[in-house]
């Protein structure tokens, strides 16, 4: 077990499950979108892929469900999507959040936010008090490869000029476990979507963010 403030300089935040409590959100816009075009699609579906690049979200659902498909229909389920998203979401943090984040960084550990989500939409979801902590933010249209590839949590590791093994990780999905993982950092599971036994990846698994923080260093 790894005491965070000796044994790393950063901490990588996944947001969707992490910081934010926004994945019934998400499945609910994907729901409704795909269901517009005869796609359908479970909880487990949306939770297991979280974090994955969208385009290749609606690609796979719509091959699953052997539904013909183009990048105009892409686009529309995209706008579709978003715009259900923006009509039922209620901003809900996770508890302390705000007081780990500040915590964290009075210790002098980096912060990062990493994230399949666009930056406008990073941007329309956290409030200033809470983006403004981080040092960087890497979201899904900065990068080639998303989760499960290692693309994302490398290039905050280079943003931030650390090594990978210098990084910890925070995630909720397989595929955020997975790009963490293959990056070669320590990733930490925080079961706020799925059963433990699907977050098995990962070094580590908790609850709630209280927990790993209380386990790891005294910041609560």
């Amino acid at each position: 077990m790894a005491d965070i403030t000796k044994n790393f300089k950063a901490v990588l935040f996944d947001m969707d499950g992490v910081i934010v409590d926004s994945m019934p959100y998400h499945f609910i816009s994907w729901f409704e979108a795909l269901q517009q075009y005869g796609v359908s699609v479970t909880p487990l579906d949306i939770y297991e892929k979280e974090g994955e690049k969208s385009d290749i979200c609606i690609k796979y659902f719509f091959e699953k469900n052997n539904v013909a498909i183009n990048d105009t229909i892409i686009k529309k389920v995209l706008s579709l999507r978003n715009d259900i998203f923006q009509k039922y979401f209620k901003l809900r943090l996770f508890p302390n959040i705000e007081n780990i984040l500040k915590d964290l960084k009075k210790k002098g550990i980096l912060l990062a936010i990493v994230t399949g989500s666009s930056r406008n939409k990073v941007i329309s979801i956290l409030p200033a008090s809470i983006s403004e902590i981080f040092d960087i933010i890497i979201s899904a249209d900065m990068l080639k490869q998303g989760k499960p590839f290692p693309e994302p949590y490398l290039m905050a590791a280079e943003k931030l000029k650390l090594l990978p093994s210098q990084c910890m990780v925070i995630e909720n999905a397989p595929y955020g476990i997975r790009a963490a993982k293959a990056a070669n950092m320590y990733c930490i599971a925080v079961a706020t979507g799925l059963p433990k036994q699907y977050l098995e990846q990962a070094d580590e698994t908790y609850n709630t963010l209280g927990e790993i923080f209380n386990k790891h260093t005294n910041v609560l």
